[in-house]
């Protein structure tokens, strides 16, 4: 039996809810109830017209913490009367998916009843342990609504994926956790309707954007507000912004060093330098701060991008990174705030090439056709000389041009093997220091080919 069942198997509210949070009595029951996700759950949608149908398949939900996928599995039962069994994949193994799955069995002979199994945190599993669920999936005897807040292409073997179907949650916004705390404010059987209550715009507004997208959080907070404010002179509890504030102390950064939120927050950083919005760059660089991202994975990104983003544009770029970031390491947080700041706006409003992209076209092109023979003006000057004198052949160095002896320090002269002799990868920019570089070297070819 698991939390949200009775003796019964069934679903029906718990009549002691005295002792239980507010969050866990306002659970939703039912898809009427249920608030978010209207891109799965909204009229018309799919999800809404298999649960309508009746016709439930296995299910994999992945989106981040808080976002309603275990609310939305024990609705999806209670909708299609299925019993509930809940395992959680840290703390439980194969042992107890045999124990459900012995259960279900039973039930489904004794009464014909579905269960529902919800496995949350299912990306924990391991390999073998994925792969024992695949029988009973194929047998019916379980329906599967497994949760997970990584990336079900990488954390779930292909069998399994291909037995279920997938479902993005999104974060909750905050006129969803609105809802849930007007509806807490009104229901009187399960919520706080029961009390003279009184929560000014400010301080639910407050509630509902540093809950960081949790329900639970905000009426977790409410609750304590509510239970700890002395009634006014009318016996009305008033719940102040100064309140608000003191019974939700921080907010909930949704953040994940090891997880999506990690790749999905740095690739919105370095989109928001690569597309010189200071503001988004710093805007994202705090809420991985302040998820307890390690700086110096910051400081190895901003070095990437300092090359791969700005590049000849502004070489300097580069050298601000590196001395931000030894910076860092002599002084450490929080003054560090400001080293890392500093070369994130640098960066961010740095004009910007990727021509250095121009290394990986030439080494497909080696990987294709392998490496040509180095022209013989080029090779080693040591190595021409023994030819030319055990050999007797001319030396091949005397052709070299030493471009120092030719004005501007520049000669025309091939340098790529004689079958490459016209091949071009690199593309110079047009902006910043480069362009300067470029239109120099492009003058000189200009003189080549007017001489």
């Amino acid at each position: 039996m698991n939390l949200f069942e009775n003796e019964s198997g069934s679903f029906k509210e718990n009549p002691d809810k005295s002792n239980q949070p507010l969050a866990t009595r306002m659970r939703p029951v039912s898809l009427d109830e249920f608030v978010g996700q209207d891109h799965l759950v909204g009229e018309g949608k799919m999800l809404k017209r298999m649960i309508e149908s009746g016709v439930i398949g296995s299910l994999i939900f992945y989106g981040p913490p808080s976002s309603g996928k275990t609310t939305l599995a024990y609705v999806i039962s209670n909708e299609i009367d299925a019993r509930f069994e809940v395992i959680n994949a840290v703390l439980d193994g194969i042992k107890e998916l045999r124990n459900v799955v012995a259960k279900a069995e039973h039930q489904k002979k004794v009464n014909g009843r579905k269960t529902i199994l919800f496995v949350d945190e299912i990306h924990r599993w391991n390999k073998a342990q994925q792969d024992a669920l695949l029988p009973h999936l194929e047998s019916g005897i379980i329906t599967l609504v497994g949760a997970t807040t990584e990336n079900p292409f990488y954390s779930l073997v292909n069998p399994l994926l291909s037995r279920c179907q997938l479902f993005e949650l999104h974060p909750l916004t905050r006129d969803n956790v609105e809802v849930m705390i007007d509806r807490a404010l009104e229901d009187e059987d399960r919520g706080l309707g029961y009390m003279e209550i009184e929560v000014s715009a400010k301080a639910k507004q407050y509630f509902a954007e540093n809950a960081g997208g949790d329900v639970r959080n905000a009426l977790n907070a409410l609750e304590v507000a509510a239970l700890s404010t002395a009634k006014d002179k009318e016996g009305i509890v008033q719940v102040t912004l100064e309140i608000a504030k003191e019974s939700i102390q921080k907010r909930n950064v949704r953040y994940d060093r090891t997880g999506d939120e990690h790749y999905h927050y740095a690739s919105a950083f370095i989109k928001s330098m690569r597309g010189s919005d200071v503001n988004a760059a710093l805007y994202w660089m705090s809420a991985m701060l302040e998820g307890g991202e390690d700086p110096n994975f910051i400081f190895r990104r901003m070095l990437i991008f300092a090359s791969e983003d700005v590049g000849i544009a502004d070489p300097y770029a580069l050298t601000v990174v590196n001395a931000a970031h030894e910076s860092f390491l002599k002084t450490g947080m929080p003054e560090g705030f400001y080293f890392l700041s500093h070369a994130a706006i640098f960066l961010s409003l740095s004009a910007k090439s990727n021509s250095t992209k121009a290394i990986f076209e030439t080494n497909s092109s080696i990987k294709e056709k392998g490496v040509k023979q180095v022209p013989e003006h080029l090779k080693d000057k040591t190595a021409n000389k023994l030819a030319s004198q055990y050999l007797d052949v001319e030396n091949a160095s005397e052709d070299y041009k030493y471009p120092h002896k030719f004005p501007n320090n520049w000669v025309d002269q091939q340098y790529l093997p004689d079958e490459l002799e016209d091949s071009s990868w690199y593309k110079g920019g047009d902006v910043g220091r480069e362009k300067k570089l470029w239109e120099r070297l492009k003058v000189l070819r200009d003189k080549k080919d007017n001489s």
